[in-house]
């Protein structure tokens, strides 16, 4: 097994593993869709997000809260969108509460 493939493994197990119910569910299934064909970069930005706390990527991620980081923006939006939410922040923004 290469370092991209325990990288990849890594990644999963933490995005199904976060905290709360609703975080472990939608950045699962991002992650069951996009780990696969991310390149080492986008490994290491996708590493990096699911290190930040659990509060800032829930407002991120659930409830479209603008994104603080801007290299996170595009991650985000790309989750949001796998999540069936609307792709942005804010605006049109869907809630679960």
């Amino acid at each position: 097994m290469d370092d991209m493939e325990v990288r990849r493994r890594r990644a999963i197990y933490r995005a199904q593993h976060r905290g709360t119910k609703e975080l472990d569910i939608v950045m699962s299934r991002f992650a069951a869709a996009r780990v696969a064909e991310m390149n080492a970069d986008e490994m290491t930005l996708f590493e990096q997000f699911l290190v930040l706390p659990e509060p800032q990527l829930y407002d991120w991620v659930m409830r479209g809260e603008p994104v603080g980081d801007p290299g996170f923006a595009g991650l985000v939006a790309d989750v949001r969108r796998l999540g069936g939410f609307d792709g942005g922040c804010k605006a049109g923004q869907q809630d679960l509460n």
